[in-house]
């Protein structure tokens, strides 16, 4: 009928969705458009009734009533998305492409990042860490130097072991990294890239906040463009802090955020989806490629391959954080990392530097059932946990804030998923960022790996002709790292046993193969990831080849023990006159407990974190190299040459 009546395929589409989203009876059709077009209004409602069903012959009539039969605008490239990585997308667009870009947010403008009113509230926003990754993007499209100063320096880290005394933390300062570890609040991140935007791309570059991005054709015009509909949000939704959980009830329904049954209709040479966690355009590409594929018979979909989908990991060792804003001592190195557990794995503490002051914004990690970690909890008893477990950190926090932790509403990290098997949709369209990989903060590639994926984007367009050729050699590139990435991430986050053979034996037998062979075993896995000449899949190729390797010179060792135990046997039991087997027996249990007790003891401690298994490990052949270079002592607050201030080198 709508084809009968003039419309294009792309309007087609449109009515489809908005007028037409259930089943219906064929002769409630007509009377479903007349309201739609009508709103409602009787006196409307009979001329469009007229104009579309007594008259379409003359499809003039059509574009007449509908208002809106004009060709939608065209665009270089939008991006679906105002965060890091959207913002620097447009960046990159408009800088290395001279592309004029429209960037849509659901969100308000973020806050200008010289706003102390805003900013001096500490423990409002969480803190990321740039490294090399997320550096090297940065001043790649010459935003770094604004980054930078609204950054703080973080060149190492404090920790404390289990049991450890108040005045037993090991410092360890990075000397061997290519750059230095800048800390910021995401959100001030967001500023700092607005305000660069505002500031140095005024005409190429359209900043559109609170509006909502759906796709409808992402094969519009012969796959020559994407059409999009774009409608308004509210104006009054706060950012997603950890300050503003539980302040406003903020439903998950987008009919609830976003006026979708009213929008601008758009088309775009390029859409770019860096909307995050909230994959907006990534859930509308599982939606078509489902819908798609169930249309197939069974021979086009074996031709097909598998569908777009993104693969969610069932988190099994799940915490919540509460956040607490800190003012160590001056005694205390303000421009490290501070952290501290309890034993048996019930408290993770962790602390940032927020500015070059002293103030530092820590994270409270917590399992999502204890006690402590549900809000308004028992004040009393945090205190006496922070005695207990943290006495060098609760000396630093009043009753009123232990009060106010304590009332918190508790803050959710992400869970681990991943997009796959490709990352277009069609030939126009790319997802990346969050959208295409989601991992726990714990090492500091969120963040990092979304802004390298602006740069993979950027190559992709340099080296071919064609944007369709472009998105199609950014999927390849980038989908199975992404995959690579959550997969080796999550290994390093399993709870219980589980992780002990997955995260902690892996780091110590690494560690100990580097030491002893450098030039043939790399790094661990962690100080890999790291590395920003490491892929995430040459890293987990390389240890898996590795693994191999170990595998086999251990089991070559344990050839030749074998060997020369065997004649060891024999001749104790000549002397002894005991049996083979009871000889036997006695020296492998007696050797067997030693080395373990000497080498393994110290890493099987429950709750044991990252922090404690490189401290503990074996270090390898260039960090012994360069120890002299720097300190690792233990840090003695009462001691007059504590104040390491100005570098501690």
């Amino acid at each position: 009928l709508l084809s009968s009546m003039g419309f294009r395929p792309h309007y087609r589409n449109v009515l489809r969705r908005k007028i037409l989203p259930h089943p219906i009876a064929a002769a409630d059709v007509q009377q479903s458009i007349v309201m739609f077009f009508s709103k409602g209004d009787a006196s409307l409602a009979a001329k469009t009734k007229t104009t579309l069903f007594e008259s379409t012959r003359d499809t003039s009539k059509v574009s007449d009533a509908i208002g809106s039969a004009d060709t939608p605008p065209l665009l270089d490239a939008v991006v679906c998305g105002g965060g890091p990585a959207g913002l620097l997308s447009a960046i990159m667009l408009a800088k290395n492409f001279n592309y004029k870009v429209k960037v849509y947010e659901r969100l308000p403008p973020p806050p200008s990042p010289t706003d102390e009113s805003v900013w001096g509230d500490i423990a409002r926003f969480y803190l990321i860490g740039l490294g090399e990754r997320g550096q090297a993007a940065l001043k790649e499209f010459g935003v770094w130097d604004d980054v930078e100063a609204c950054c703080t320096s973080v060149p190492g880290r404090m920790d404390w072991a289990p049991d450890a005394g108040p005045d037993e933390g090991v410092e360890r300062i990075f000397t061997d990294r290519p750059v230095t570890t800048q800390v910021l609040p995401r959100d001030k991140l967001v500023g700092v890239l607005h305000q660069h935007i505002l500031q140095n791309y005024q005409g190429k570059i359209d900043l559109e906040y609170t509006k909502e991005v759906q796709p409808i054709d992402f094969d519009n015009d012969d796959r020559s463009s994407v059409l999009i509909g774009v409608s308004d949000c509210a104006t009054d939704f706060l950012r997603n802090t950890p300050s503003n959980f539980g302040t406003q009830s903020i439903s998950t329904s987008e009919e609830s955020l976003c006026d979708t049954d009213s929008f601008e209709l758009i088309t775009t040479k390029l859409l770019v989806a860096a909307d995050g966690t909230q994959r907006t355009i990534a859930n509308q590409m599982e939606k078509a490629d489902k819908e798609k594929r169930d249309s197939m018979s069974f021979i086009e979909k074996w031709r097909y391959g598998s569908t777009f989908h993104t693969k969610r990991y069932v988190d099994d060792n799940q915490r919540v954080y509460k956040t607490i804003p800190i003012k160590i001592p001056s005694k205390w190195r303000n421009d490290l990392n501070y952290s501290a557990r309890s034993k048996d794995g019930r408290i993770l503490f962790d602390s940032l530097p927020a500015d070059a002051n002293g103030n530092q914004c820590a994270v409270l990690l917590l399992k999502r059932d204890d006690e402590l970690a549900q809000e308004n909890s028992d004040p009393k008893k945090l205190r006496e946990v922070f005695d207990e477990v943290l006495p060098q950190f609760s000396a630093l926090l009043d009753d009123n804030m232990i009060e106010d932790v304590a009332k918190k509403t508790p803050s959710f990290l992400p869970s681990f998923r991943y997009a796959a098997p490709r990352l277009n949709q069609g030939d126009r369209t790319v997802i990346l960022g969050d959208a295409i990989h989601t991992v726990k903060p714990y090492f500091g590639l969120g963040a990092n790996s979304a802004l390298e994926d602006v740069q993979i984007l950027k190559r992709s367009i340099e080296s071919t002709t064609t944007m369709k050729e472009a998105t199609h050699l950014f999927s390849k590139h980038r989908a199975n790292e992404s995959r690579a990435l959550v997969e080796i991430s999550r290994e390093l986050d399993r709870p219980g046993l589980l992780g002990v053979f997955t995260f902690i034996v892996p780091l110590v037998v690494d560690s100990i193969f580097n030491k002893i062979l450098p030039k043939l075993f790399s790094p661990n896995t962690i100080a890999m990831l790291q590395k920003r000449e490491n892929t995430f899949c040459g890293i987990r190729r390389r240890k898996r080849l590795e693994r191999v390797g170990q595998v086999s010179i251990l089991g070559s060792l344990f050839t030749a023990l074998t060997i020369s135990a065997r004649q060891l046997i024999r001749t104790l039991s000549r002397v002894t006159g005991k049996r083979n087997t009871t000889v036997a027996a006695t020296l492998v249990a007696s050797l067997s407990a030693i080395a373990l007790a000497k080498k393994a003891a110290v890493f099987l401690v429950p709750g044991l974190a990252p922090a404690d298994v490189l401290n503990k490990a074996p270090k390898g052949r260039k960090e012994e190299e360069e120890r002299s270079l720097h300190t690792i002592t233990a840090y003695n607050s009462g001691s007059e040459d504590s104040n390491m201030e100005g570098g501690g080198i």
